[in-house]
Order: structure tokens, then C-alpha cells, then sequence
């Protein structure tokens, strides 16, 4: 199953098991798990190129035609796991934003919020930075682009909050300060997709933040 659990600052966050390895006589709804997690699997390994059904049903040793059987195409294959990554996010979000009072404290957690997950989820990094979708269906790509449209709704909305309660300065602009912060999520999330998780530290996060929010 894909569990969610609460994030800590940059500690590990919702994360989808890598171990894929096929049953002979799976569960009802257990197969199509099992696709999206080998997919993912197969997205985090080194030098990963765009993988091909044909692939990804040799590393599951089914024929391709059972993937079908659970998904018309590998854009929906793609389309479930950008699901996981909304349902996974928003539904942390929003315990951020009920757990908060503070605006600015909501906008630092949301920020280390996401890159908690994708430091915990480098398969699915890459899908949100928009490395694995490269010559898949534009439509994956538009989905993302609606995720941080989300996001950064989500970011201004905690500042604007930061600004009603005075915790801000005379020119702080929520606006502004939200496409800063979401700029600084896409630049560290193509860091993450191209260099491996643990090249950033929460220390350092935490200093970016203190300079992005001041």
C-alpha cells in the first residue's frame, strides 16, 4: 500500500515503498500497485532514461498486454502517480495550514513540506520536476504545472495571513514573496531530480527560508 505520514521539516515524508517484486497470484488491485511502485522504482535508479512499457513489464515479468489490463496507456500509469504526489501534498498542507497559526510558519513548513517528500521520493521528484515527463504526453506536464499553480495558491494565501497579523514588514508583497518561494521549490526539486536526494540540508533550507520570508 502507499502510505502518507506527517513531514518534519525536511525529514522523511510520504514515501511509496520501492520494493515492486511481483506475486504469482496477486490480490485484487494488488498488480496495479505493484506498476506504479516498480515505475517509480525504475525512475529513481541512476542515469534512468525514458522507460518504455516494454520495460517496465520485463522488470515486473508480465507481458505487456497485463499492464494494459490495468492501465490504457503509460500517461495514466504517469497520471496515478501525479495523484499520489496531489493527494499526498494538499492532504499535508492542509494539516499545515490547521496545525499553524502563524502565516509565515505555514509558508516555511509547506516549502519543507514538499522537499521533504521529494528527498524521501526521488521517482516521483523527477516527475515533479518535469525530467520524467520529457517526451511523454503534454498533458502530464500541464498536470503539474496546475499542482504548483496549487501550490503557490497555497503559499500566497499563508502570507497574505502573515501580513494581516503584522509579522511581516511595509513592503512585503504576498504576491511576490509566494513566486519566490515557489521558484525556490522547482530550483531545488531540478537539483534533487539531477543530483540524488541529500544534497541539501534542512540547515541549509532553513537559512534559505529565513532570507526568502524576511
Amino acid at each position: 500500500m502507499l502510505h502518507a505520514i506527517k513531514p518534519a521539516s525536511m525529514s522523511p515524508a510520504t514515501a511509496m515503498p520501492r520494493d515492486a517484486a511481483p506475486r504469482k497470484r496477486p490480490k485484487p488491485g494488488e498488480r496495479r500497485e505493484q506498476i506504479l511502485q516498480c515505475l517509480a522504482g525504475m525512475l529513481e535508479e541512476p542515469g534512468a532514461e525514458r522507460i518504455t512499457t516494454a520495460a517496465l513489464a520485463q522488470r515486473l515479468q508480465v507481458s505487456e498486454a497485463a499492464l494494459y489490463r490495468h492501465f490504457a496507456s503509460k500517461a495514466q500509469m504517469f497520471e496515478a502517480l501525479i495523484e499520489f504526489i496531489e493527494r499526498s501534498m494538499f492532504g499535508m498542507i492542509n494539516q499545515i495550514v490547521q496545525a499553524q497559526e502563524s502565516g509565515l510558519a505555514q509558508a516555511s513548513r509547506i516549502v519543507q513540506a514538499l522537499l521533504g517528500f521529494a528527498e524521501k521520493n526521488a521517482g516521483l521528484c523527477r516527475i515533479m520536476a518535469g525530467d520524467a515527463l520529457v517526451g511523454e504526453h503534454a498533458r502530464l506536464q500541464a498536470r503539474m504545472n496546475q499542482f504548483f499553480e496549487r501550490v503557490e495558491a497555497a503559499l500566497r494565501q499563508s502570507l497574505k495571513l502573515a501580513v494581516e497579523q503584522g509579522a511581516t514588514g511595509a513592503e512585503f508583497d504576498p504576491l511576490q514573496r509566494a513566486q519566490l518561494l515557489a521558484a525556490y521549490v522547482s530550483g531545488c526539486l531540478f537539483l534533487f531530480a539531477r543530483t540524488g536526494p541529500g544534497c541539501m540540508s534542512a540547515s541549509s533550507v532553513e537559512r534559505s527560508l529565513r532570507v526568502l520570508l524576511a
